[in-house]
């Protein structure tokens, strides 16, 4: 009897086990079958979503910046946020830009420098945002690829000019052939890459270039040595990076410019 009821027992239990068993491969089965599918789902949206992140970040960099190249005369420059500002032209769509380290910005006044200076003051973008948080200002933007290379503030129209050729930069001045043309003995101060000011004895500043074959000469202030006596090394011909040097510091000199562009400079000595 005790061993009819144990043989019992021993079955149910195989049975039992071996239910258990095949219950357990099946949801192992379905578990795995689950995560290999969840799996595929994963990188298949991995996937889809990278590439519509990246769609969506190049959609938002281009509406952002608006990748537009070009010039913008006489112009509304409005503020937007830090660093993106609209410049608005009559006749043209609204244009976001922003500016970067490198964006040239200069003043007449109202972004920096002096109402009535002959020369444009070379700004700051810290002083160009600040300008135009308090108001819009008339200016000329020059972008490529949606950034500005360069801001410049324009002047108010002459009384009885046409407005539009009331002010002319000195490249813009080179180019139509009306660019200033003399001699000036005076402090030479460093605007911008082959820019370049200089003083008259007055302390008005007025702007040259630089072009390949300007003569550069240094007697001890750009290059060179200051003594020209007899033994001494007398003049030497500079370079334009040691000219730029000696400029960003101020030095005296005799420039001579024809047409905007200088023809000779010489470091007093």
């Amino acid at each position: 009897m005790n061993r009819h009821l144990r043989k019992a027992v021993l079955v149910a239990a195989a049975v039992t086990a071996g239910l258990v068993m095949t219950a357990c491969q099946n949801g192992g089965d379905d578990a795995s079958s689950g995560e290999r599918g969840a799996g595929a789902a994963a990188v298949a949206d991995k996937a889809s979503g990278g590439k519509k992140s990246k769609e969506s970040k190049e959609s938002t960099e281009s509406k952002e910046s608006g990748g537009v190249s070009g010039s913008f005369k006489n112009g509304t420059v409005t503020y937007l946020a830090p660093y993106k500002y609209i410049v608005s032209v009559q006749g043209k769509d609204d244009q976001q830009f922003l500016v970067a380290e490198d964006t040239e910005v200069y003043g007449v006044g109202t972004i920096c420098g002096e109402a009535g200076a002959k020369v444009d003051a070379p700004c700051t973008t810290d002083q160009l945002e600040a300008a135009v948080k308090k108001a819009t200002v008339s200016a000329d933007v020059e972008m490529t690829n949606g950034v500005a290379t360069l801001v410049s503030e324009r002047r108010a129209a002459q009384q009885g000019g046409s407005g539009s050729d009331a002010r002319d930069t000195v490249v813009e001045g080179v180019d139509k052939g009306k660019g200033v043309s003399g001699t000036w003995f005076g402090n030479v101060s460093y605007l911008a890459p082959g820019k370049y000011t200089v003083s008259d004895l007055k302390g008005v500043e007025q702007q040259f270039l630089l072009a390949e074959d300007t003569e550069i000469w240094g007697y001890g202030d750009i290059c060179g040595d200051s003594n020209t006596d007899e033994g001494g090394q007398g003049g030497t011909e500079c370079t334009e990076a040691e000219l730029e040097a000696a400029a960003k510091k101020g030095f005296g000199a005799e420039v001579v410019v024809s047409n905007g562009i200088a023809t000779t400079i010489r470091d007093d000595h």
